[in-house]
């Protein structure tokens, strides 16, 4: 398949995606002492078409490289943003894409996406034992960063009540959240 331009990037998935298509944003600036351009696209789509817009990804190029899925808790919400890079190995060619989805709190589940893209087990992993996002169809769901005498529903990364801070050592010196 043929280059595509970021906006011909936002353009394809925008006809591939339909009604799974939220928004899609361009992002351009000079980098290094060369003044490089470095280039990257978010995407906002709904949950249901996370699988088909990583399917689209790979038909604008073969193997797109999945960096990592980070997430934020927006307070009645979560966002996982799924990180990839297209044109990579090409100079001064790559893209940054990135796949972003909001989930209510009140239903965090997203599917894997490991059948597409194989290495994101580990990252699907990390997101469901740091947020709490259960990732539907993984194929190995176990435990991989938080220790095992960590109760379940405690997630590092969330700031509501799920949070870890009763599990949390506090420092000499220092006083506990909230008793400054």
């Amino acid at each position: 398949m043929e280059k595509l331009s970021p906006q011909g990037i936002v353009d394809s998935f925008k006809e591939a995606l339909g009604g799974g298509f939220v928004d899609g944003k361009i992002y351009e600036r000079e980098v290094a002492v060369k003044k490089n351009r470095f280039r990257s696209i978010w995407i906002h789509v709904k949950r249901e078409a996370l699988r088909e817009a990583v399917q689209h990804l790979s038909r604008i190029q073969k193997y797109p490289h999945l960096v990592i899925i980070s997430s934020s808790d927006l307070g009645d919400d979560v966002e996982l943003i799924y990180h990839f890079t297209v044109y990579y190995g090409s100079h001064l060619e790559e893209i940054s894409v990135g796949l972003r989805v909001t989930l209510a709190k009140k239903d965090l589940k997203i599917p894997t996406i490991t059948d597409l893209i194989p290495g994101a087990i580990f990252t699907e992993r990390e997101t469901q034992e740091m947020m709490g996002v259960e990732v539907t169809g993984i194929p190995d769901g176990r435990r991989l960063f938080i220790a095992d005498d960590i109760p379940e529903g405690v997630y590092p990364w969330r700031k509501d009540e799920t949070g870890p801070d009763k599990y949390l050592r506090i420092l000499p010196g220092r006083k506990p959240k909230g008793k400054e």
